[in-house]
């Protein structure tokens, strides 16, 4: 046992701490407070507490559990609300009230719950680390599959089937010389990344629903993404969407040091919204870790760890899991302030010189791989976070440190959001390092001409960035008929494609077979149109054409009617048609 030498806000100093080590976790003051070694210099300890410390006093005891920070993990985590450390805010309210006592704590997991075990194996059978055991239905939607913990290996001598808590043992595993004890409940330190067989090249995307997202800047199942942007450019309401439509299995949303009703929106939100693929409520497949920024700022250091920990647990299951980290700069904040409480020699903007490396360990642990067992399984994690650069200066550390990382980047525009433009992903600077990567899949599994079409309007949109300085000087008027037909593609891309309502019920979410079906009405319009024009058809002509408020509309089109688009589209072919016919 230590005691207290010197406190700096969220950091104490500890002497007698000799036993300790580094990042184990240790309990503060006669009332308990969760503390974790971030630094020992002889047997003097710096610690970071996750709770406030105000009134703690020199000559307070500081005690170690000798044991790391650690998540719990087990059935009962989906749908689960939890803090920056993992405590249940849901339990803890009905401790303490509305606000947290300190020193309160509660178990992650509940431990009087039964759960009805299913074995998948039997005795006799061989099984080694990662093998799958047996089930739980954790709800309507996941089954929760429970694996052999890492570092056992054998026999199965025993298992059971029935009603269990997640301590009860429900299998016995011998490996010759120890028997070992399993049960549904594990523990897993969560600075350290859970092992693996292999990672795996992306191949496959992770389709979101949102069109600026999958047609030109696509993430790959297991991919890292950024989003960063400057404040109200709408990264909080993008990370929703792509956590209430993207096709992942499990959801890990974390709330990193935002305001709390940005939270607020999410508890009630989820609850009430229908998971497309499943009919039922999508917090069914969601864990939601809140650390607000009312919240302790050690914590928000640790909640990140948390939220990857536990989608890592069930990456192991065999599921695509999709982690929302929102944001990181407040993640990095805090470790700019615990650095600076421990006097570190501070590198660019007072960031601490390992921010490169601490942020490329957390996107590290994103991926898509073999997972450990006897059985060859995929699992996967993607990583996709908000970076809110201050003011948004793109060249301040955080971000810089981020672009070097991740492969895909959603850069937000402030002027897109200010003209009511969402998702505001500003399609000149954004980028996706996986496209050439997916071409394949998208050619395979929607269409052989996907690709293509995402190229063309990549090249109206490029076109029209370059005639907007033309127009801004002269007016339209001074284009030629071939400039207006592109500027006038180009808008129809940008309000009737890429402008999506996260709002309506229609628009909210696009299945890849509309998107394509939505590229090909705009392209095939621009080209016919432009063969028009060769023919000797006006342009004003062309633009007054009905088939173009079709096309405008195309996006409320329901899914389960989006054959009606290739009807617009014939009548688009006929229109020009005609109009050519006039003309001549």
């Amino acid at each position: 046992m230590g005691k207290i030498i010197k406190i700096s806000g969220p950091l104490i100093v500890a002497d007698g701490m000799q036993d300790v080590k580094m990042y184990d976790v240790v309990r503060v003051s006669g009332k308990g407070l969760i503390g974790e070694v971030i630094e020992l210099r002889g047997d003097r300890a710096s610690i970071q507490v996750y709770e406030e410390t105000s009134m703690l006093g020199t000559g307070e005891p500081v005690t170690s559990t000798e044991q790391p920070l650690s998540v719990e993990l087990g059935p009962g985590l989906i749908g689960g609300i939890y803090d920056g450390i993992q405590r249940p805010l849901e339990a803890l309210a009905a401790i303490s009230g509305d606000r947290i006592d300190r020193g309160v704590s509660a178990p992650a997991i509940d431990r009087k719950k039964k759960w009805a075990f299913v074995p998948t194996v039997k005795k006799g059978d061989n099984v080694i680390a990662g093998d799958v055991i047996g089930t739980v239905k954790e709800n309507e939607v996941v089954e929760h599959r429970i694996t052999v913990p890492f570092g056992i290996g054998g026999v199965i001598e025993k298992i059971s089937s029935g009603e269990f808590t997640v301590e009860q043992v429900v299998a016995v595993v011998s490996d010759g010389k120890v028997k070992h004890d399993v049960t549904m409940l594990q523990r897993w330190p969560v600075r350290k990344g859970r092992p693996y067989a292999e990672k795996l090249p992306p191949i496959e995307p992770l389709i979101t629903g949102q069109r600026v997202v999958d047609t030109l800047f696509p993430i790959a199942r297991g991919g890292v993404a950024a989003v960063p942007g400057p404040f109200g450019s709408g990264k909080t309401v993008l990370q929703h969407a792509l956590a209430k439509w993207s096709d992942a299995d499990i959801i890990v949303y974390v709330g990193c040091g935002e305001r709390g009703n940005e939270m607020t929106d999410v508890l009630n939100e989820f609850p009430e919204l229908i998971d497309p693929k499943t009919g039922q409520p999508l917090m069914k497949r969601t864990v939601l870790i809140a650390n607000t920024s009312d919240m302790p700022v050690a914590a928000r250091e640790a909640s990140i760890y948390t939220g990857i920990t536990i989608a890592e647990y069930y990456r192991d299951m065999g599921y695509s899991v999709a982690i929302m980290a929102d944001s990181t700069s407040r993640w990095a904040e805090a470790l700019r302030e615990m650095s600076g409480r421990l006097q570190e020699m501070p590198g660019e903007e007072g960031y601490p010189a390992y921010l490169s490396s601490r942020l490329a360990e957390f996107y590290e642990r994103a991926g898509s791989v073999k997972i450990l067992g006897s059985t060859e399984r995929v699992g996967s994690v993607t990583a996709i976070g908000a970076v809110s650069p201050p003011g948004g200066d793109m060249s301040e550390p955080v971000s810089q440190a981020t672009l070097r990382i991740v492969k895909v980047y959603w850069g937000l525009s402030s002027a897109l959001a200010y003209k009511r433009h969402f998702p505001a992903i500003d399609w000149l600077v954004s980028y996706s390092l996986y496209s050439d990567r997916l071409a394949d899949w998208f050619t395979r599994n929607v269409d052989a001409q996907f690709t293509a079409y995402r190229t063309e309007i990549s090249k109206i949109l490029q076109e029209e960035a370059r005639l907007d300085e033309i127009v801004r000087l002269v007016g339209m008027d001074a284009l030629s008929p071939r400039d207006r037909l592109t500027m006038e593609a180009a808008k129809s891309v940008r309000e009737d494609y890429l402008h999506q309502n996260s709002f309506h019920e229609v628009d909210t979410y696009t299945s890849l077979k509309k998107q394509f079906k939505m590229l090909k009405l705009i392209v095939d319009f621009y080209f016919q149109a432009l063969r028009a024009l060769d023919r000797g058809v006006s342009v004003n002509a062309i633009l007054k054409l009905p088939c173009r408020e079709q096309i405008g509309r195309a996006k409320y089109v329901v899914e389960s009617d989006i054959s009606a688009l290739d009807g617009i589209h014939a009548d688009m072919t006929r229109e020009l048609a005609e109009l050519k016919k006039e003309d001549e």
